[in-house]
């Protein structure tokens, strides 16, 4: 963000957790996230977000055999991230 660079955002939590509060971006529970894999660009980096980092860490898991190939983790999540905001 900070480099001014594109990128695809994706929430991969359930929906109630995202209606409790979100940055934004595309959302794609993790459970569906095979499902509704072409709705990742494979030609822009992506960066996945969950709570803390772990769900998001099994998207990529996921992803990247398939030729996801720029993916990117929230470092901690949104628990990080609202504590640095």
């Amino acid at each position: 963000m900070e480099e001014g660079k594109p990128f695809l955002l994706v929430d991969v939590r359930e929906a109630w957790e995202r209606e409790a509060f979100n940055i934004g971006g595309l959302h794609i529970p993790l459970g569906d996230l095979m499902g509704r894999k072409q709705e990742i660009s494979t030609d822009t980096p992506v960066v996945l977000y969950c709570e803390k980092g772990i769900r998001s860490t099994i998207a990529i898991q996921r992803l990247e055999p398939l030729g996801f190939n720029e993916l990117y983790n929230l470092e901690g999540g949104l628990s990080l991230f609202k504590r640095q905001s």
